[in-house]
């Protein structure tokens, strides 16, 4: 190759480069901004549950229709991402979730349950969307042997959104208007609950302007162009990914991880509010709700490093034996004993979504993109675990209703343990 030819060639080979970092960096805000609005449900649920009088179980419809969204959309994503490429999938997914944030508004004002619900599902299908089209461009974006720490490091930014999403939500939400309506009149007590119900109409407003503003930025930007793969393809008849146990067994575990994750998160405030707890009123207890996100954000770092030197089977069972431990110990102790254990489940969970994913995918070959839209699919357990765990609170209280997760983290144990080890052949 002559001089020229190699000056040209370094030339492009930095120019790609280059635009490969502007698009992770611009990539990198999306993972912060879903895992922000994700954990912001953490205070909407006290919030809601105040404003409406709602038991554990109708307040836990709050995560049914966020995580729901999960489950009727993956398929549908997949499809619009490959028509539309993965650019057009952000740029939409960013408007449908700011719609999603808008529709706060009108729910505000008419102080109507099923309008906050169905203005959770609309934004967590934009939510989905996004994730459907940025996960798979971030390990495009550059070689395929540095495509898990690029995940890595914008999963780092998502959990940095988690961690400040609680202490946003108290100051904005919950600390917006707080009192009891004991000793109040009705018309009192009435338009406390309208203001409460107001409280959530700002901050929404925001998160829709800011959905907005990165749409229009996202659809300006000239972005690294790629064709959408085949992730979210529906199963098709005959041998499939369905044929792999370790595949099964690994979408029961994203299941049963994600419900118990979200079950934990969704309780905590009420959690901590109790009198032989810590007796925090709700925004006080918010605050430390970062403290569980912020856990998870360190143990990322923490067990990436780790893992290069421990199998993931292994790391998995660890962190799930202690989870469930520290489960025990909240659920038979009480005062700070009984508060931090709980708050220190997020140092352990860190690690489980991850790795669950990548051993539940091991050695699929050309069924990995199918056995992918199988696990996306199983993240309906954010929905579905969190109002059982729900109707425990309501039964049994809401102490004992963390028993519920221990049976979680007891399989993922046995998934990490044998249950992830390769074998095929569920159908032949």
């Amino acid at each position: 190759m002559s001089q020229s030819s190699t000056r040209v060639a370094s030339a492009s080979a930095e120019t790609q480069s280059g635009s490969y970092r502007f698009a992770l960096t611009a990539l990198t805000s999306l993972f912060f901004m879903w895992g922000f609005i994700t954990c912001l449900n953490d205070i909407l649920v006290p919030h809601l549950k105040s404003v409406f009088s709602l038991n554990y179980t109708q307040s836990m419809l709050i995560q049914f229709c966020f995580f729901g969204a999960y489950f009727l959309v993956s398929l549908p994503a997949g499809a619009i991402v490959r028509r539309i490429s993965y650019k057009g999938g952000i740029v939409l997914g960013l408007v449908i979730a700011a719609a999603g944030c808008a529709l706060f508004v009108p729910a505000a004002s008419y102080r109507v349950y099923g309008l906050f619900l169905a203005a959770l599902f609309v934004l967590a299908s934009g939510i989905t969307l996004l994730q459907v089209a940025a996960n798979p461009y971030v390990t495009v974006l550059g070689a395929p042997d540095t495509a898990a720490s690029r995940l890595t490091m914008t999963q780092a930014f998502n959990s940095l959104g988690t961690t400040l999403a609680p202490m946003f939500g108290a100051f904005l939400i919950l600390s917006a208007v707080a009192g009891a309506t004991a000793g109040m009149t009705p018309e009192q007590a009435d338009a406390l609950r309208v203001a409460e119900a107001s409280a959530v109409k700002m901050p929404y407003m925001a998160l829709a302007a800011a959905f907005l503003l990165l749409a229009a930025l996202f659809a300006a930007l000239k972005l690294p162009a790629f064709e959408a793969d085949e992730d979210f393809d529906p199963i098709t008849e005959g041998r499939s990914a369905w044929s792999y146990r370790h595949l099964v067994l690994g979408a029961v575990g994203i299941f049963l991880y994600v419900g118990a994750e979200v079950s934990i998160g969704s309780f905590l405030v009420n959690f901590l509010g109790q009198s032989h707890i810590a007796g925090m009123p709700e925004a006080e207890a918010a605050h430390y709700v970062a403290y569980f996100w912020g856990g998870a954000m360190i143990g990322r770092f923490v067990g990436s490093i780790a893992m290069r030197s421990i199998e993931g089977g292994k790391a998995l069972a660890f962190n799930a034996v202690i989870a469930a431990i520290l489960l025990l110990v909240t659920v038979f102790t009480s005062g700070s004993v009984a508060m931090w254990a709980v708050l220190a489940i997020g140092l352990f969970n860190s690690i489980m979504f991850p790795t669950i994913f990548s051993l539940a995918l091991y050695g699929l070959g050309k069924y990995t993109s199918q056995g992918s839209g199988i696990l996306c699919l199983a993240i309906v357990g954010g929905a579905l675990l969190p109002v059982a765990q729900g109707a425990l609170a309501d039964t049994i209280g809401i102490q004992h209703a963390f028993l519920m997760p221990v049976l979680c983290y007891a399989y993922i144990a046995y998934y990490g343990l044998k249950g992830h080890r390769v074998s095929s052949g569920l159908q032949h």
